[in-house]
């Protein structure tokens, strides 16, 4: 039984104390529930076999409150292989009060939910530490800069072990050639002398090599093994037994060591580190790309004289003065001056945009021309920029579900080696060639210096760090590997038509009267009684309006019947604005101009039908212009196999319009907000991959309800809850980018864990079997973590479509 205690936010009364106490209280594992309403804490007991906290945290959620969790994010030192993020990740998530512990051996992180209450980032960071393992916060606000000058640290303490073991190494090296060409002859009595070698291989075993045991004894003391461990097993075993030769083994007849055995093994697994790191430090470029995209400095106006600060020191209200090629230093409103903006760092947009009075302006873009005075209204994490950050290096944290497999496998791998390891000594002793324990012993340490967890734990998450890097250069914010990986099975597409397809700016293009009422007048009764409605298509009627000057009658009652129009009150008299379907309901009479609107609906325009007291006064046009590209990524969509619907709240006629513009041939239409959700689960019933793209706000519960939501957002609007890839370049053909992405970033993954699988399933038996020398061995196992990083980097080289 364990007892956690969590801080329940939204409770108003006792009742809704009483309600969460109930419904934990009858939940299936959970002995005890009672809920303080004045402290906002519930006191949980219960049986952590049965259920888990986080279980009990989403049945919270569930009612309608929320619990207080917290996150967490570290960098850890001295992780060396998967075994070692395993038995982090092991350990985190066994501690009281932690939801959730993820690690990423390839960016060297842990991501830790847990609740305050439960557990602190002390004891966390203790819990890392006694582990055998460096813990440390990441400041956001240094950026990678330190996380940079720490990697390059790490390669410099690498290089230098490298170099101190090459060159001790390099005589036993130049000692095992001439052993095997018989030149001995040409080199001097000296190297041949164990004693000298026994020198040559100590300082290689205890100084560069140092770190294989010192991590080797905080993996065990932590309950686990890794791969330090079994390269100093291996390489111990050919030093003390060469050392005892040369010591003793006059005694016993024995003559022949393996010095160069244990250096050269740790001398090319050093090689191989530094060279993982240096492919390691790539894989984050990305971020590090995006980072450098900010201002360091901005200038503010503090109490009536510009003075330029750090970044870091502006506030929310401070009025920041930009010059022509200047950064923007955060987001704000512009205030006073006139000018033009490169946002293509944002939006792709290649054409600067022009800024005034009343204009948003986004941190990081370049001013162009003109100076102008902004108010900030976002700094620090708040900004788009510091957004974009967040969402890359969380989706870099988290784990795809492709990595489990390997997960699993990293857990059991080094005993399971160790055990081999032995059992082809005992093989080699006493079966295979019995007696003979300097051939056992050789095949021993092969078997063990052939074993490389590391290849296994870098297959995934570098893939993934690369990938969703290279998505952010192309405005793809992927949340995390699992949508990654998910978008990858797609088969369907269902695209919203406005704003997704189209510009989502719709014009008014015609304005036909009943006889009886002049066109002004129809546009001024249309007008008026939309001139409360937020929908794009009345906005276009009212704007019409204003652009001829027009005023406006006062409206009462004013009611929107979502998906079908409008209703007001307009000189007492009742005015319906909307479909079809909408003035039918009504018990208005449409039929004299329904074949004017049959003729504009198949040209794509959408109709309006107007009337007032009853009777209707006419109908109003509106278009919205397909975007440049739509009909170009509907066709690579088709070309890849996937087959692409188009769902609107618009007219049959309208749509097909659109869809056959944009070379779309199923179409949904006359589909209210509300009913998309319900037929995405249609289109998934069908046993379909489905994904949606809107516009992240009235497709909110379409695009949660696919199996990958694709959010057609702007510069700003970077944090849509709702999707699991966010299109910041706000065209179709992101949708195009972010499927070849997540396919060929699987496709690399799966080549990753191949050959992660085939060279551990081959190499060990290959070298049990006595076929490998240790030294070939250890060149194999140093190169093949190497090769996985560097496999992972080709998707640097990926080419995308740009958007128009």
């Amino acid at each position: 039984m364990k007892t956690a205690t969590v801080k329940v936010t939204g409770m108003n009364c006792a009742a809704c104390s009483a309600r969460i106490e109930r419904v934990l209280s009858r939940t299936k594992g959970i002995q005890s529930a009672k809920v303080n309403l004045a402290l906002e804490r519930a006191v949980i007991e219960y049986d952590e076999t049965i259920i888990k906290i986080q279980e009990i945290i989403d049945k919270i959620r569930n009612l309608g409150f929320e619990v207080d969790t917290e996150k967490l994010q570290l960098r850890v030192a001295g992780m060396s292989c998967a075994a070692c993020s395993a038995r982090v990740e092991r350990g985190l998530n066994k501690m009281q009060g932690v939801i959730n512990a993820s690690v990423n051996l390839a960016a060297g992180k842990a991501s830790v939910e847990f609740v305050p209450l439960e557990v602190t980032p002390s004891d966390i960071k203790a819990r890392i530490k006694k582990l055998g393992y460096q813990a440390e916060d990441i400041n956001e606000e240094e950026g990678t800069d330190r996380e940079k000058e720490q990697r390059n640290k790490e390669i410099s303490q690498q290089r230098l072990n490298f170099i101190v073991a090459a060159v001790f190494s390099a005589p036993l090296l130049l000692y095992m050639l001439v052993m095997v060409f018989k030149l001995d002859s040409l080199l001097p009595i000296v190297i041949f002398n164990p004693t000298t070698q026994f020198i040559f291989a100590s300082v290689v075993q205890f100084v560069p090599g140092w770190h294989f045991y010192r991590d080797a004894y905080s993996s065990l003391k932590g309950g686990s093994a890794n791969m330090s461990v079994l390269v100093a097993i291996g390489t111990s075993a050919a030093y003390l037994y060469s050392s005892f030769v040369t010591f003793f083994g006059a005694r016993y007849g024995l003559h022949e060591v393996y010095f160069e055995s244990s250096a050269i093994i740790i001398t090319l697994v050093l090689l191989g580190k530094m060279l993982e790191s240096q492919a390691k430090g790539r894989t984050s470029e990305a971020i590090r790309r995006l980072m450098d995209l900010r201002a360091k400095t901005a200038r503010v106006i503090r109490n009536g004289q510009e003075k330029e600060i750090p970044i870091d020191e502006v506030n929310i209200g401070d009025i920041v003065v930009v010059k022509p090629g200047e950064k923007i230093p955060v987001d704000g409103i512009v205030l006073e001056g006139q000018s033009t903006v490169d946002e293509s760092m944002l939006t792709g947009e290649s054409i600067p945009v022009e800024k005034s009075v009343g204009d948003e302006v986004i941190g990081a873009t370049i001013n162009k021309l003109g100076t102008f005075k902004f108010k900030a209204t976002k700094v620090g994490r708040e900004t788009a920029l510091a957004q974009i950050i967040k969402i890359v290096e969380e989706a870099q944290d988290q784990k795809a579900p492709v990595q489990r497999m390997a997960d699993i496998i990293s857990a059991y791998f080094v005993p399971a080696v160790v055990a081999a390891a032995l059992l082809t000594f005992l093989g080699w002793y006493f079966i295979a060639d019995a007696g003979n324990f300097t051939r056992a012993l050789i095949n021993f340490t092969a078997v063990l210096v052939i074993a490389c967890p590391c290849a296994l734990g870098l297959a995934t998450p570098t893939s993934i760090m690369v990938g969703t890097g290279k998505g952010a250069e192309y405005g793809i914010l992927i949340k995390g590997g699992e949508h990654l990986e998910n978008a990858h099975r797609l088969d369907t597409i269902v695209l919203d038509k406005t704003g997704t397809i189209t510009r989502g700016e719709p014009s008014l293009t015609d304005v036909i009267p009943v006889s009886g009422i002049t066109s002004e007048e129809l546009l001024k009764l249309a007008a008026s009684a939309e001139y409360n409605s937020e929908h794009p298509l009345a906005k276009s009627i009212v704007n019409a309006a204003k652009e001829k000057g027009m005023d406006f009658y006062k409206t009462n009652n004013f009611q929107a019947v979502p998906g079908y129009g409008i209703t007001a009150e307009i000189n007492e008299k009742k005015v319906v604005v909307g479909t079809s379907k909408l003035l039918n309901e009504q018990g208005i009479d449409i039929s004299i101009l329904a074949g004017k609107a049959e003729m504009m609906e198949k040209q794509g325009k959408t109709a309006i039908y107007a009337a007032a007291g009853g009777k209707l006064q006419g109908i109003l046009a509106v278009s919205d212009t397909v975007k440049d590209n739509s009909r170009e990524a509907v066709e690579e969509l088709k070309k890849m196999n996937i087959e692409v619907w188009m769902i609107t709240g618009d007219n049959r006629r309208t749509a097909e319009a659109i869809a056959g513009e944009v070379g779309i041939t199923n179409v949904m239409a006359e589909v209210l907000p509300e009913q998309k959700a319900e037929k995405i689960k249609q289109l998934q019933e069908e046993n379909r991959v489905v994904g949606m793209v809107g516009d992240g706000i009235n497709d909110a519960p379409a695009l949660a309800a696919a199996d990958v939501g694709f959010a057609i957002g702007t510069g700003t609007d970077v944090a849509m809850e709702a999707a699991d890839v966010t299109l910041i370049r706000g065209d179709l053909m992101g949708v195009v980018n972010s499927i070849k992405l997540s396919r060929a970033t699987m496709r690399n993954i799966k080549q990753n864990l191949f050959w992660a699988l085939i060279y551990n399933t081959v190499g060990i038996p290959v070298a049990a079997l006595g076929f490998l020398s240790p030294i070939i061995a250890g060149a194999a196992m140093a190169f093949s973590s190497v090769s996985v990083v560097t496999n992972a980097l080709r998707l640097r080289n990926i080419k995308l479509q740009e958007g128009v």
